[in-house]
């Protein structure tokens, strides 16, 4: 399976620590073997999965969806203003 990341996530994941990134490593492993882990979301975010889970004490939440053959890695962040940026980066990229 090919895995792809959108320039918001390369970005934001570029500033986490070395174990911040083994634990979301861990994370996308488990949405690969089970790609039905994540919350579906429905209105402008049909299609688009949301997975909750926490580095030390902060709950993070990663978007992604399925491609034929590959997961695409959205964006991740704290809870937030989390919706409303996802919400805004997916209008910002349709044609």
């Amino acid at each position: 399976m090919k895995i792809i990341q959108s320039r918001s996530f390369e970005n934001k994941v570029k500033r986490f620590s070395k174990k911040q990134k083994n634990i979301l490593d861990k994370e996308v492993q488990k949405i690969i073997h089970n790609p039905g882990t994540g919350q579906e979301k429905k209105g402008d975010l049909r299609g688009i999965r949301v997975h909750k889970f926490k580095i030390e004490t902060i709950q993070y939440l990663l978007a992604y969806r399925f491609l034929t053959d590959t997961l695409e890695l959205i964006m991740i962040g704290p809870h937030e203003n989390y919706y409303r940026d996802l919400g805004s980066y997916i209008k910002k990229r349709k044609p």
